[in-house]
């Protein structure tokens, strides 16, 4: 039901709403609706004529008008007829207006008016054949049964019976005895998932793979060695070859395999309960476990394998181009993975570094060696550049314990976060700082010292947005209260890059498509590059062999002797060439033979000839045709190539007739 003003059906009325449908025509072009606003306007006219009426009588009675008190006064106990039919105003200026009680006619939807109320009259007017359609056809009661608050005597009971009593006390002994089911069932179970060890894997179910040795075999320089870095490579004590992940295959599948410093495993029940959860955490963004070995001396843990590598090899390929919006898919796919391992179980990570977020082959960012803190412990054959070098994501609360929580702190995740997040917007490799070249030992004592101001990386902004440096900074803060959280760290990194909105697919397909011109730009510049050696190395092939033997080696085949029935052979010396050395300067004479050889080249170019130019195998050559006569000249003394003995080609055999 619905209360509203009632519409008036007076001819002052009528002729008001016409007057007002010809006034909103030009210049407003306005057009009026019949609506309960039109009663609205025709109060607003008579209120304007009560006004004046109250003036009048103001200045009649000789009170000025800008009194307002005795305006107002005027104003009430007033009657007149205006465009809203009959006015009257009480004693306290309100007007006594007439209302209208509208209810829903269920058959077709509609609100009907059913009764009218005459203000002036104080009486209700129903209107006739027109009733209140009320729920269950009963008019409601005016207070509930037993009151609003429920304090009708009535409706209090002195005691409870003895079958409600009964009732009670068995669904109480119900709920316990389900309950108490429940939480044996869940013990049962659970104590049956440890016993089952699901996790355990065979060392003889483990085949090597042959990746591991060629990966090692064509390595790959870490660009931080090529720079000079002092600190190289992050894995190694040389600092020039980066260790790729050690693979086997599992039931056919390849898997990373982490092998654990440690002679054995003692399966407490914490451990059980960490394996157990390693198997249970599920996510896009991290590395699924597949398994732990534990039998010596092949202690090992089993994970996923990404074959596409590390951050860390990414960022350190200078062949890899990586704009802003594969970067930032890269920082979201880390966000997202801690954040559910922050809400997770595991809790933590305690080792986040760029070469522990590895790449599948949907270009997909996962988190890896995580949880296993039981698991984790210092090779014994890690030199001092190696293990300060793993320390450089490490925050500096954690570096100033003697002994530090294996599984690490969730604010010390946040603070590898934002060391991982300069990685990626400078590539310049892990800690930074604008010219200077720090030995990581040298970082973590820095880091270690509570200097002021605190040594952190620096924040390029000419690489990035000034918001990004800025959720640097807050990330590896001083204070680790004073680091976001990684839901914080997500809705900033989502405000200032407005292409995470795309969907997963238009994310996925831009990274392949930014993978693949990467690689047609490699592939063509190592064609190139192919192309330009191929070129050299047939044009000294050239030079040093003859064109036919030259084509028969490049396609492949045996180099046939080649038969002629009549061959010339040509033979010159050049007369006087040692005192003629003796007198020219070495400039002019290596001149001199550089114009000679180039001559007899470009003649014999020309013709199907080959150049001998040693003086013995000239003897030798000739030897073997039996048809000239051949003098022995003495040894003499030849330019750059000493004593050489000669002979006199003194003329052809007579018996030899030439076809």
């Amino acid at each position: 039901m619905i209360i509203t003003y009632k519409e008036p059906d007076n001819p002052e009325y009528r002729e008001f709403l016409a007057n007002l449908s010809r006034y909103s025509e030009a210049p407003f072009y306005y057009r009026q609706e019949s609506s309960l606003m039109n009663a609205l306007s025709a109060s607003f006219h008579d209120s304007v004529l009560l006004y004046a009426h109250a003036v009048n009588e103001t200045r009649a009675n000789g009170y000025s008008m800008k009194n307002a008190s005795a305006v107002t006064s005027y104003m009430r106990n007033k009657s007149f007829y205006g465009a809203s039919g009959f006015v009257k105003i009480d004693d306290n200026g309100d007007r006594e207006n007439d209302f209208s009680l509208w209810d829903m006619y269920e058959p077709h939807g509609t609100f009907q008016i059913v009764y009218n109320y005459n203000g002036t009259l104080r009486k209700i007017v129903p209107l006739p054949g027109r009733e209140i359609e009320w729920p269950g056809n009963r008019i409601p009661r005016d207070v509930p049964p037993c009151g609003f608050d429920h304090s009708d005597p009535k409706c209090k009971k002195s005691s409870f019976t003895i079958l409600e009593i009964l009732s009670i006390v068995i669904c109480f002994i119900l709920l316990n005895i389900t309950v108490s089911s429940i939480f044996i069932y869940r013990k049962l179970r659970l104590e049956k998932e440890l016993a089952a060890e699901l996790w355990r894997i065979r060392w003889e179910d483990i085949h090597t793979s042959n990746l591991e040795k060629n990966l090692r075999r064509a390595g790959s320089k870490l660009t931080l060695s090529l720079r000079g870095s002092n600190y190289g490579s992050l894995l190694t004590t040389e600092g020039q070859f980066q260790i790729y992940a050690k693979t086997a295959y599992y039931k056919g599948n390849i898997i990373a395999v982490k092998h654990i410093n440690r002679k054995r495993i003692e399966l407490t029940r914490k451990v059980l309960f960490e394996l157990k959860h390693m198997r249970d955490v599920q996510n896009e963004h991290l590395t699924r476990f597949v398994g732990s070995c534990i039998d010596p001396p092949n202690i090992c843990i089993l994970t996923e394998y990404c074959p596409r590598g590390s951050l860390q090899d990414i960022l350190e390929n200078e062949s890899i181009t990586l704009d802003w919006m594969f970067r930032y898919s890269l920082i979201n796919d880390i966000v997202k993975g801690m954040l559910f391992l922050h809400n997770s179980v595991i809790v933590t990570h305690g080792n986040l570094k760029s070469s522990n977020c590895v790449v599948d082959s949907r270009f997909v960012l996962k988190i890896t060696d995580y949880g296993l803190a039981s698991f984790r412990c210092s090779p014994d054959s890690e030199d001092i550049h190696a293990y300060f070098a793993k320390k450089l994501w490490t925050s500096p609360e954690l570096l100033r314990m003697e002994t530090p929580p294996p599984q690490g702190t969730q604010k010390g995740d946040v603070y590898s976060f934002g060391i991982i997040l300069q990685e990626v917007a400078l590539r310049n490799g892990v800690f930074y700082v604008d010219n200077a070249d720090y030995s990581p030992k040298e970082i973590i004592e820095r880091v270690r010292s509570r200097e002021k101001p605190i040594f952190r990386p620096c924040t390029n902004l000419y690489c990035h947005i000034q918001e990004l440096g800025q959720l640097m900074q807050r990330c590896w803060a001083e204070d680790p209260f004073e680091r976001p959280e990684f839901n914080q760290i997500k809705v900033q990194l989502r405000k200032f890059n407005r292409e995470s909105s795309t969907n997963i697919l238009d994310n996925l397909l831009s990274r392949m498509e930014q993978y693949a011109n990467n690689l047609e730009e490699l592939v063509e510049d190592r064609t190139q590059a192919y192309l330009e050696e191929k070129r050299k190395a047939e044009a000294l092939l050239y030079q040093i062999l003859p064109h036919s033997v030259a084509e028969q080696l490049k396609r492949g085949e045996t180099v046939q002797a080649e038969a002629f029935d009549s061959v010339t052979i040509y033979f010159s010396d050049i007369v006087g060439f040692t005192a003629l050395s003796a007198e020219s300067t070495p400039m002019q004479v290596v001149t001199l033979l550089n114009d000679l050889y180039t001559c007899f080249d470009a003649i014999i170019d020309n013709f199907d000839v080959y150049k001998i130019h040693v003086s013995t195998a000239t003897h030798c050559v000739l030897e073997e045709f039996n048809c000239f006569v051949l003098e022995l000249r003495g040894d003499v003394e030849m330019k750059g190539k000493g004593k050489v003995r000669t002979y006199w080609l003194q003329g052809e055999c007579a018996s030899i007739t030439h076809g």
